[in-house]
């Protein structure tokens, strides 16, 4: 039997040899710790602390504002300096709460927590949402509205996504190697929500040891399953993978739970855990720092709110000067102008280059060779779709299929022409989108 998989997508190198093997070390931050009130999709958070407030470790300083938003917690003891504004790893200049460290991690009294099986649906919603956890993986959707579902006796399928395919990031890999009865645990959270769902791990075959580790800790468990995918780019999106496990195919006017299918990220279950059976709010993740412009490649438990020039120096620093420097993976991550940025509950890496092999490139004219739509994994057609979006063809591109690009940058890397596909297509995607929601 083939192993699970989706039609297009490449094999890009991985560069994961840098991190794989360097177990997760925590890192206390040394500095100030900087909070955007938006971490997440949806409203912002909104400050509950004003300037000169002394706060403990574990104090929620913000509160959601929406239904769909996510609360912030203080990670560490410290006094309030203010509510400025700070770049997020994006690049855009964003509300912040800002706290001086005072380095004694004074933490509040949690609130006993009730054994689990004594908890009910809505209590363990609500301790997932008051705890602030989003979708860890990239997306940051607020996951007490991705476990509220219109129908929840229609889910049939929790998907943990622990492909982890964008290269050089092994953050999610370590956690499941070394976290992974609390990655069970927290599949075990959302099953009880949803009676009639089976629980599936989908990791690529590249990570067989965790693979192995995770089928001995479900031999028990009838309602899991350990699927193994093939290891492709980009495994991971999540209507890719969806398909991959339930070969069910979901569009852009669609959600996973259309199909009866809900996903979440390692780190994101991992959190779950931490908040319904510990009590314990989102206050911290892991961020593997990688690349060949640093000096000690590794992966790093790391406070939210941390500056990211310090995880940096955690991992020795640059060894040589970097190129360029990416938030997230080379495929769909950010460039960044400054390392003066905070860790966020999205940031998963932090990936620095002495080259920038992009900026090497001088596009050209397109040869109508097909590469870019023989990988698209969401078989359309790049190449037209950029042409229609640099004329600010707004009403062809939609026609002609443009919102179901996943912007996964795919068609951008096999380009021999070097076009910036994804970057068209994506922006003009934004713009699309925008004006349907304004209708």
């Amino acid at each position: 039997m083939g192993l699970l998989t989706f039609k297009g997508g490449i094999h890009p190198n991985d560069g994961k040899s840098l991190a794989k093997d360097q177990a997760i070390t925590e890192v206390l931050p040394k500095g100030n710790l900087v909070y955007p009130l938006s971490q997440h999709i949806g409203a912002p958070a909104s400050p509950i602390v004003q300037k000169g407030d002394h706060v403990l470790k574990g104090q929620k300083i913000a509160e959601a504002g929406g239904f769909v938003s996510a609360p912030v917690y203080a990670s560490v003891s410290g006094t309030v300096k203010g509510l400025e504004k700070h770049f997020n790893p994006t690049g855009s200049k964003v509300d912040c709460i800002v706290i001086e460290n005072d380095g004694e991690y004074a933490e509040v009294e949690y609130p006993a927590v009730k054994p689990f099986d004594e908890l009910g649906k809505e209590e363990i919603i609500g301790m997932i949402g008051e705890a602030g956890i989003v979708g860890m993986g990239g997306a940051g959707f607020p996951t007490r509205v991705k476990l509220s579902p219109k129908e929840p006796d229609k889910i049939e399928y929790i998907i943990a996504n622990c492909a982890e395919c964008e290269p050089y990031i092994t953050a999610d890999y370590r956690r499941m190697l070394e976290n992974t009865e609390e990655l069970v645990s927290g599949m075990r959270v959302v099953l009880s929500l949803f009676p009639n769902a089976k629980g599936l791990f989908g990791v690529e075959d590249n990570k067989k040891d965790c693979i192995e580790k995770l089928k001995e800790a479900v031999k028990d468990e009838p309602r899991m399953e350990v699927k193994t995918l093939q290891t492709k780019y980009p495994q991971g999106a999540e209507r890719q993978l969806i398909y991959a496990v339930t070969k069910r195919a979901i569009n852009s006017t669609m959600l996973p739970a259309d199909a009866g299918c809900i996903v979440d990220n390692v780190e994101t279950l991992v959190s779950i855990h931490r908040a319904v059976i510990e009590g314990k709010p989102l206050m911290e993740r892991v961020v593997t720092v990688s690349g060949d412009a640093v000096e000690k490649p590794g992966n790093f438990k790391v406070l939210l709110g941390t500056n990211q020039q310090e995880l940096v120096e955690a991992a020795g620093g640059f060894k040589n000067d970097p190129k360029k420097v990416i938030s997230g993976g080379p495929m769909m991550g950010f460039a960044m102008m400054t390392l003066d940025t905070p860790i966020t509950k999205t940031s998963s890496s932090i990936l620095a280059f002495t080259e920038d092999e992009v900026a090497k490139y001088k596009p050209s004219a397109c040869i109508n060779c097909g590469r870019c739509v023989e990988v698209c994994p969401s078989r359309i057609i790049p190449s037209r779709l950029a042409d229609y979006a640099e004329r600010h063809d707004e009403e062809t591109f939609t026609s002609q299929n443009g919102l179901e690009c996943v912007e996964c940058g795919s068609c951008s890397y096999v380009c021999p022409a070097k076009r910036p596909l994804k970057q068209s297509i994506g922006s003009m995607r934004k713009i699309a989108l925008a004006n349907r929601k304004k209708k």
